[in-house]
């Protein structure tokens, strides 16, 4: 059963694992459910995602750690793997390169880091990828679930794929968008920053000790939490996250670039442009360091960290 849009409900997920469950014997494309629950480090009651991915998961789920799958020599969270190590990954995950799969997040928080999971399949060129909206209706709608440890899944050889570079900006290119901010004959590319507003307008603290808030010049505040559904968690519908980024003054035929502490909630945004279909996927860019690299890498005399409360 095919997918037909990027995001997909709880029913449609149950449908497609009933016409085309993963098996170990199965040699056609399956649906594979993908778990890809995350916390920020100062979760309140320090969960962590393995440990709800064994609490509550959906049956035949697989875990993908965002806290492992990364770049480790980066000295920044959550940097993209090589193109090797996301071949490791998958292959140790037993996806193989055909197979859809469809991220979710914990029941607890709704949609939060599992647009980030599927943005990076994307970017890995896995061409059928989708994000459950959301696990926590699954849960409430009583569909199946399961506990306990993770049972031994088949490896495979997943190919090493060619990143696609292009959905990615570098620091040192978005200094210069950010200086030339305002400046007669700039491009207008817009940075849409998913943290809180108390922490892009420098009010609240970082999640991350010693790191200043603050937001990158020219950024326009776009927290998660407003594309969101307040009970259910799931994204809202098209139509509500349209009015959303005209109310902001988002131009859909200029270049998007989207941000957040560690690159991970910049997704969800990325998520509710396509959910929306407001502007070109192709003329959209995910900050991967966001602004834990920003804070840390921008000198003082750039005055490259704005605490002004309005909007730019």
């Amino acid at each position: 059963m095919s997918l037909s849009s990027y995001l997909v409900t709880p029913a449609e997920l149950a449908e497609a694992l009933q016409k085309n469950p993963s098996s170990k014997i199965a040699t056609s494309p399956r649906t594979v459910p993908l778990c890809a629950t995350w916390f920020l480090p100062n979760d309140p009651e320090k969960r962590t995602g393995i440990q709800c991915f064994r609490e509550k998961r959906i049956p035949s789920a697989r875990f993908f750690d965002l806290d492992k799958v990364i770049d480790k020599r980066s000295p920044y969270p959550h940097m993209l793997p090589s193109a090797i190590d996301f071949a490791k990954a998958m292959s140790a995950l037993g996806i193989r390169r055909d197979d859809t799969v469809v991220v979710y997040d914990s029941h607890e928080l709704g949609i939060f880091s599992a647009p980030r999971v599927g943005w990076t399949l994307k970017a890995f060129g896995h061409n059928s990828v989708h994000v459950l909206n959301n696990f926590k209706l699954w849960v409430e709608e009583g569909r199946p679930t399961e506990s306990g440890e993770f049972w031994d899944v088949d490896t495979c050889s997943y190919p090493i794929p060619e990143f696609d570079a292009s959905k990615l900006v570098e620091f040192e290119e978005l200094v210069e968008i950010a200086k030339d901010h305002n400046k007669e004959g700039s491009e207008g590319i817009q940075i849409l920053d998913a943290r809180s507003q108390g922490r892009w307008s420098g009010k609240d603290p970082e999640p991350r000790p010693g790191l200043s808030s603050g937001h990158i010049p020219g950024s326009i505040s776009m927290p998660m939490n407003e594309l969101l559904d307040p009970v259910q968690k799931t994204l809202k519908s098209g139509e509500e996250l349209r009015k959303i980024f005209e109310s902001k003054g988002i131009d859909p035929n200029k270049q998007i670039i989207t941000s957040c502490g560690t690159g991970v909630t910049a997704a969800i945004i990325d998520a509710a442009l396509s959910e929306a279909g407001y502007g070109d996927e192709a003329q959209r860019r995910l900050y991967d360091g966001s602004w834990t690299e920003w804070a840390q890498r921008v000198r003082p005399s750039d005055n490259l960290i704005d605490k002004n409360e309005a909007q730019s």
